[in-house]
């Protein structure tokens, strides 16, 4: 079942507001909506380029995406359950794209400091899709660009699970092999004819049934010890695992967008948990974990459906 747009402003007035403010995070936010939301759009040429084949077609698109700076390319088709309720997609085809976050500005979480840089990527990746859309615009193919920001028409994590990103971690993040699970995802929709790749199976899943590092670093006693059968299952046939956004959210809300899950997680901690422009950084973040506020939940059907996790 396709799960409500995730309610923003609905669930920062149950919290009692915004309380975070960071300046360079609203630079950010501002740049988002006034810099880059009027070039969602824009005229399609009226000659469409004939390419040799979906598949040329794809690998012509991914070149560009790295170009235009993503770290991860991938393309799936999109499916009536990757919309969400009371959103309209057009277009049949998702190029997915990822970028990864500076792991030198999650050495200490929550902080500023990681805060700043989830927006920081906000920001890029958006720029990534909007000119990978004017690109394929400009090949005579409409398209439509989800940015990585949230406020979407796509799911973004079934759009990376099926591009190939990688597996659905325990915290519910995408995890890739490569990159960990510190990155972030938008996408385009587009009607170019397009070769698409497919879930992996790397033995991720299989892992994170047995590490358990996410869950002893949430403070807000979110994520869950086991996967929930009733909530559906992943692209590989694996149970999903729930977060308990009641308590996720608060705690988020609270200590600069949190994302202690995120640099924990033991795909970070590899040959490649390095900063990858030569800065000094550490293997393992310093986790501040502070008591977590009373858990919130919104009424449905606003709010997606979550277990209550340690509740009292």
């Amino acid at each position: 079942m396709n799960p409500p747009p995730f309610a923003w402003e609905a669930w920062y007035e149950a919290v009692g507001g915004r309380t975070i403010d960071i300046a360079q995070v609203r630079t950010y936010l501002t740049q988002i909506v006034e810099e880059q939301e009027p070039r969602f759009s824009g005229p399609v040429a009226p000659v469409s380029h004939a390419f040799a084949s979906p598949a040329e077609a794809s690998a012509h698109l991914k070149t560009k995406a790295r170009e235009f700076g993503a770290d991860l390319v991938g393309i799936c088709e999109i499916e009536p359950s990757d919309v969400y309720v009371g959103r309209a997609v057009p277009g049949r085809f998702a190029v997915a794209v990822g970028q990864r976050m500076r792991w030198r500005e999650f050495q200490v979480v929550p902080s500023r400091e990681s805060a700043i840089e989830c927006l920081r990527v906000y920001f890029t990746l958006g720029e990534t899709v909007i000119q990978l859309a004017a690109y394929i615009r400009s090949l005579g193919y409409a398209c439509q660009v989800e940015h990585p920001i949230g406020d979407s028409d796509l799911l973004h994590i079934p759009i990376g699970l099926k591009a190939g990103f990688g597996e659905l971690g325990r915290h519910g993040s995408i995890i890739n092999p490569e990159v960990g699970p510190l990155f972030r995802m938008g996408s385009v929709a587009t009607s170019l004819d397009l070769a698409i790749d497919h879930p992996i199976d790397a033995g991720i899943a299989a892992f994170c049934d047995t590490c358990r590092a996410c869950r002893k670093y949430c403070p807000a006693h979110a994520i869950p010890d086991e996967r929930r059968p009733e909530a559906g299952v992943d692209h590989l046939g694996n149970p999903r695992y729930v977060v308990d956004t009641g308590r996720c959210f608060p705690y988020f809300a609270r200590h600069n967008y949190c994302s202690i899950c995120l640099p924990v997680c033991v795909y970070n901690h590899k040959e490649w948990a390095r900063d990858f422009e030569g800065h000094p950084t550490k293997l393992f973040p310093t986790v501040v974990m502070d008591d977590p506020p009373p858990p919130r939940d919104l009424p449905q059907p606003m709010r997606h459906v979550y277990p209550l996790l340690k509740r009292s």
